[in-house]
């Protein structure tokens, strides 16, 4: 699903117009980033939880020249699905 496909979906189950639905989304993602940007976690209960995390540095292989070369530690933001997000996908894998 594209972001505009989102934006439909969230007009017609919210009853919004598209351009109060983008806005709705808008906000909601630069929440989203503006609390992960200071570190804090974003939970949504029955649905997941949103965090930065810590990837440690690794050697890695330079594709050009072939020779070993360190990744450095960077932080990522992680996605981890709750429970019922979780059971909702292993369902419709169940009934395919």
């Amino acid at each position: 699903m594209k972001k505009i496909e989102l934006v439909r979906e969230i007009s017609r189950t919210a009853n919004l117009t598209q351009t109060q639905a983008t806005q709705a989304l808008e906000a909601t993602i630069n929440i989203i980033k503006n609390t992960l940007k200071k570190r804090e976690e974003v939970r949504l209960v029955g649905f997941g939880s949103f965090k930065v995390t810590t990837r440690r540095s690794r050697t890695g292989v330079n594709p050009q020249t072939k020779r070993p070369m360190t990744i450095p530690a960077t932080q990522v933001a992680k996605f981890v699905p709750g429970k019922e997000l979780k059971e909702i996908i292993n369902t419709n894998k169940k009934n395919r």
